[in-house]
């Protein structure tokens, strides 16, 4: 899809969910689209060249309007700050490198959604599960063989 087509599409999808199609809103779901599980510093980072008068107060406010409005996932690794995604809806988990701290999305590991049922819920309808993986990713552990051998 080209540049034109991505923004129409955003834009769409702001009105969508009755939020104002604004450049800051549209240059964050750009941002995220082309890197997903980004912190707020790395989008403010990644659409500042294109907006110079934004702040990174306007893209913490931008963030959470969208995940309150449905279109981005944030979800906080432990000892990491918040990350947010475009991959709403759907349960997936989350693969997270205990070394470099790449993240990667896995499919819910079992049935549908929340994939998870508590041995007791005591009474509390689950609506979502939110699962994270954490290791060795592929290549920090190819160069931690490389390492020891």
């Amino acid at each position: 899809m080209d540049t034109a087509d991505a923004i129409t599409r955003y834009k769409q999808e702001l009105r969508d969910v009755a939020l104002r199609a604004t450049s800051g809103r549209v240059a964050v779901l750009r941002a995220l689209a082309s890197s997903p599980h980004s912190t707020a510093e790395t989008v403010f980072a990644l659409i500042s060249g294109d907006l110079p008068g934004t702040s990174p107060q306007a893209v913490y406010m931008v963030l959470n309007d969208l995940t309150r409005a449905g279109l981005l996932r944030r979800f906080e690794p432990a000892g990491s700050a918040a990350l947010y995604e475009r991959r709403v809806g759907d349960n997936h988990h989350h693969l997270v490198c205990d070394s470099c701290g790449m993240v990667q999305d896995v499919d819910c590991a079992i049935g549908r959604a929340p994939c998870l049922t508590p041995a007791d819920g005591t009474g509390f309808q689950v609506r979502e599960a939110e699962v994270t993986f954490w290791g060795l990713c592929e290549r920090c552990r190819a160069n931690l063989a490389d390492v020891t051998t």
